[in-house]
């Protein structure tokens, strides 16, 4: 069994420096199947997740990871991945907060994001 949170650790910092670089090269982590919940709006394979995460309304972005925590999954192999952080974007000086859960799913040596499920986190 590998590492769950050497894996877990590799792949949130090949996700976040991504998508902060170039949302579209995202698109090998997911497959068909692959689903995304984004503020409560659900969307199913990669070219919907994709079409979504390009379409978000700001040029610049910055992830700062906080927390990490990894668990193996019932399926064989798999690891659910919880995340939360801080992100800047187009440069401004106030952090939004965030979470952001994925189950990864073992395929050809890797791993695909099975699910992925994204929450701004705001103050009361």
């Amino acid at each position: 069994m590998a590492d769950i949170n050497a894996v877990a650790t590799q792949f949130t910092d090949f996700y976040y420096t991504s998508f902060d670089r170039d949302r579209s090269s995202l698109e090998p982590l997911y497959r068909p199947e692959s689903m995304l919940t984004f503020e409560g709006t659900q969307l199913l394979g990669t070219a919907n997740i994709l079409e979504k995460l390009k379409s978000l309304p700001f040029q610049n972005v910055q992830h700062k990871v906080t927390t990490l925590d990894a668990q193996p999954s019932t399926n064989p192999g798999a690891i659910i991945v919880s995340v939360t952080g801080l992100l800047l974007v187009d440069g401004g000086e106030n952090p939004l907060q965030f979470s952001q859960v994925f189950q990864l799913v073992p395929s050809d040596g890797t791993y695909f994001v099975f699910n992925d499920i994204f929450r701004l986190n705001y103050g009361a």
